[in-house]
């Protein structure tokens, strides 16, 4: 069965009509040719797929894009303004994160989602934000330091491992 849907993608509207069975992922990669979210597992194992639906990290693979339709999409695409990159991009660069490439959009928008809702995380927290998606390259030690540096860029982050009283 098919549905006409309208996704809010990227401070974009897309109009689309999509099978019911379909999900966000197959959407983006194949009817809008957004592929910085992969298909790793299919299964929301390995995080490859992650988006922000809302402001919160999910496998874009679990989530049924007819589900989708009232949400606030993010991908890795849409991170970027005026071809300016967020400053967790540029930490990524910067502490040397990215190998491969194949989980970078996941761990960054993991990293995004973390940050916009806590912008002075502990070591442990970070681990925790990006424990949903598997890298085979770098054994996550870059990729962590890369989202303090980003954390420590606001001015606010705590010292490592340690939460204030306030």
């Amino acid at each position: 069965m098919k549905k006409d849907i309208t996704l809010h993608l990227n401070d974009e509207i897309h109009e689309l009509t999509v099978d019911t069975r379909r999900t966000l992922l197959e959407v983006l990669r194949n009817d809008l040719g957004l592929t910085g979210a992969k298909e790793g597992c299919g299964l929301g194992e390995c995080g490859a797929c992650t988006v922000l639906l809302d402001g919160e990290a999910v496998n874009a693979c679990l989530v049924l894009a007819v589900d989708a339709e009232k949400a606030e999409i993010t991908t890795i695409e849409g991170l970027s303004q005026d071809r300016t990159l967020d400053p967790i991009q540029k930490a990524f660069i910067e502490h040397g994160a990215i190998q491969c490439g194949f989980c970078t959009p996941g761990m960054i928008l993991s990293a995004k989602a973390l940050l916009d809702r806590d912008d002075r995380p502990t070591q442990e927290e970070i681990k925790t934000a990006l424990s949903g998606v598997l890298c085979r390259c770098t054994g996550y030690q870059q990729i962590i330091e890369a989202v303090a540096a980003a954390a420590e860029k606001t001015g606010t982050a705590r010292p490592k491992g340690r939460r204030s009283e306030s």
